[in-house]
């Protein structure tokens, strides 16, 4: 049995920290957490302090490393914009589809099928649309947009057998209950997205099966004292997962603040960067959809817009969003954490990510103290 110890950083095992602790992992998969003087045979990795976690989780990913997949729907495309985040610690994505022709989701369900054996980084696949509402484009094309029927309900119960995770952003105008309930029973993870429902259409939804709710905040009905909107009903209901962007410019921190305070049920929020090709590249705009996307530097991070000023998807990455939490959002480092890893992993029901128990998959990121990666390990390999 090929055995690695890791040595000399703080372990976060998803939960809490483990001081003056080793990590053993053995082919591929966490063994054990140890104590120093109780190590066995094994090659050792000696780190210069930190800390050292699960590698990171993002459920919402366009692009990266100058690649979008939207322009090139492929397996290739898929393990691009996975080696274009690992830098920045994430060791499990699923690329995302936004809106655009049957044709494009075709390709994307067939390439996902072949990135995911490769085990290099793409966990899955999200399609963001075309089921989307046209009052809550944002910069997807409304002239795609379009409900959900029958035929599609059957393509992504097949995809995610053959994939297996598939996450579908719907939004709620655009989806029947009785569908929710079909998709959400035959394992596909729903989210309500790109959605301008009641905040009683948005439970409906829920309750039927519809397991999250895409960026919190953006491309949504709003919270009102009278009219509580998806953000209202996400907010509220207990059992619903909200991803959010913390990049400075998608939801103003004294919002996501309050949400965080505010969400029933304990951990149901967390990261996604809604990355775009420029994640990875020194490149200042890129095409989506024949639409120039122009990047503005400044703030936190660069701002990706149109030119009309719509947001179009982020210029983060995981780790910075990470920094965020802690600076911005009064969040402490292993709170942020789970909003990168294990909560993720519970969202998308990875049993083997997004904690360092034993029999988990040995993805692991090391970050200095000032929150800066240095390292990724896929299976316990350097990557």
């Amino acid at each position: 049995m090929a055995r690695k110890i890791f040595l000399g950083a703080r372990i976060f095992d998803g939960e809490r920290f483990h001081d003056d602790k080793a990590l053993l992992v053995a082919d591929g998969r966490v063994e054990a957490i140890v104590g120093r003087g109780d190590l066995p045979d094994g090659e050792t990795v000696t780190l210069a302090g930190g800390v050292l976690s699960a590698g990171f989780i993002d459920a919402q990913v366009n692009g990266g490393a100058g690649r979008m997949l939207n322009d090139e729907p492929s397996a290739t495309s898929m393990e691009i914009i996975a080696g274009g985040h690992r830098p920045y610690g994430t060791t499990s994505l699923l690329p995302t589809l936004i809106t655009d022709t049957s044709e494009a989701s075709i390709a994307a369900i067939e390439a996902a099928k072949e990135a995911v054996k490769a085990k290099r980084g793409v966990a899955g696949l999200h399609l963001e649309g075309p089921h989307l509402a046209p009052a809550r484009k944002g910069a997807h094309l409304a002239e795609l947009m379009r409900p959900v029927e029958d035929r599609d309900v059957k393509a992504f119960i097949q995809a995610r057998e053959a994939i297996g995770t598939l996450l579908v952003t719907i939004a709620a105008e655009q989806v029947t209950v009785a569908q929710v309930r079909e998709l959400a029973e035959a394992g596909v993870t729903v989210s309500i997205g790109h959605s301008d429902c009641s905040s009683e259409a948005a439970e409906e939804r829920f309750d039927a099966g519809a397991r999250g709710v895409t960026h919190l905040f953006n491309a949504m009905s709003q919270m009102g004292h009278r009219a509580p909107g998806l953000v209202g009903a996400a907010i509220d209901h207990p059992s619903v997962w909200c991803g959010i962007i913390a990049d400075g410019h998608h939801v103003d921190p004294k919002a996501l603040r309050t949400a965080l305070r505010a969400k029933r049920g304990e951990g149901k929020l967390f990261f996604v960067t809604d990355a775009m090709s420029l994640v990875g590249s020194e490149k200042d705009s890129f095409t989506l959809n024949g639409r120039t996307v122009r990047r503005e530097r400044g703030g936190f991070c660069s701002k990706l817009v149109l030119s009309d000023g719509t947001l179009a998807g982020s210029d983060v990455d995981m780790i910075s969003t990470i920094r965020y939490g802690v600076t911005y959002l009064d969040l402490t480092l292993a709170e942020a954490l789970r909003m990168a890893t294990l909560y993720p992993a519970r969202f998308l029901r990875f049993a083997d990510r997004g904690h360092l128990s034993p029999g988990a998959r040995a993805d692991l990121v090391h970050l200095t103290d000032a929150l800066a990666v240095t390292a990724t390990w896929l299976g316990g390999e350097a990557a």
